[in-house]
């Protein structure tokens, strides 16, 4: 008896071995920092439909924004002034493992629409300091900073637009429910966002590596709370959504595997202010604007006509 109660024990060792080594494993892949992050992106071909638009963005002289985080990071970021003075202002979040090279073409097209630019690195990619990938989550606060940065330096009465991609959809979707949201942010764009992190890493869990959620997805988030501070249940840009009421529209792509398209929906009905929805037909991960360049700025530019006068 003793014999069977010792193999039992030793089972269970075994397995919860080998699950906290997998979920190490795990969180590295997902939530430590990489240094391919910290590079500036292959630039696109001449041929490619948006190849003017980052070439012309990372042509335009740049100045450095920098913000110490409450956690004391410093955290940089590139700032463009409109070509005309003004007081409106786009604030550009990138995707995990990218950088701010990434939003050159997002960067342009807001150029053009007549907007100061500024896109920062977040925390753990590019060249701001930090370990942990925020998803969205940390960022939200870091995401506040900037926004207090912008009213600083162009002043209270400013208009500014919040757009993010991917990572950076979660972002500006969770600092859409802060309590201290400035007034003067007066639209939200959000291009591919996922509903949670929890949900996302579950998906990813059978979408990339064809394992089963349960307990690994739980262990991997238990060790982001003690690591990074978070756990992937608290991550969440649909409660965040819940609670914002700025007008925002919502892009994603049809065919969306890596952020599954039907998240999207979700996000849309939970949002409480004025809200714009566009699924772009055939278009895989973030790929809407590349697919679509002339209606992608087309919807852009007519919904910050009538949200951001």
């Amino acid at each position: 008896m003793k014999r069977k109660y010792k193999w039992l024990i030793g089972c269970l060792v075994f397995i919860a071995i080998l699950l906290l080594s997998a979920g190490m494993y795990f969180f590295h892949v997902a939530e430590v920092r990489d240094v391919a992050a910290d590079k500036p992106d292959k630039l696109r071909a001449k041929t490619n439909s948006l190849y003017h638009y980052e070439h012309d963005f990372l042509s335009r002289e740049k100045q450095t924004w920098t913000q110490k985080t409450s956690d004391n990071l410093k955290l940089i970021a590139w700032y463009v002034p409109a070509e005309k003075k003004t007081g409106k202002t786009a604030i550009l979040a990138h995707g995990w493992h990218n950088n701010k090279t990434t939003m050159a073409i997002y960067g342009e097209l807001f150029h053009e629409l007549g907007y100061n630019v500024l896109i920062p690195d977040n925390r753990a990619h590019g060249d701001s300091q930090g370990e942990m990938i925020g998803y969205g989550w940390l960022d939200r606060r870091d995401y506040i900073g900037w926004l207090n940065q912008i009213l600083e330096n162009n002043g209270q009465k400013s208009d500014i637009v919040m757009y993010g991609m991917s990572m950076g959809a979660a972002t500006v979707l969770s600092t859409s429910g802060e309590n201290d949201l400035p007034n003067q942010v007066k639209a939200i764009i959000a291009d591919s966002s996922y509903t949670s992190v929890i949900e996302e890493i579950k998906h990813e869990a059978g979408d990339m590596y064809g394992l089963p959620w349960f307990p690994l997805v739980n262990v991997v988030s238990g060790i982001s709370k003690v690591r990074a501070g978070y756990s992937y249940e608290e991550a969440s840009p649909l409660r965040q959504v819940e609670k914002n009421t700025r007008p925002t529209f919502f892009i994603q792509g049809g065919a969306d595997t890596f952020v599954p398209t039907k998240m999207v929906y979700t996000l849309y009905n939970a949002s409480r202010g004025p809200k714009q929805l566009w699924i772009t037909k055939g278009s895989k991960h973030v790929q809407s604007f590349h697919d679509y360049p002339i209606a992608y700025r087309s919807k852009i530019k007519a919904f910050l006509e009538k949200y951001d006068k």
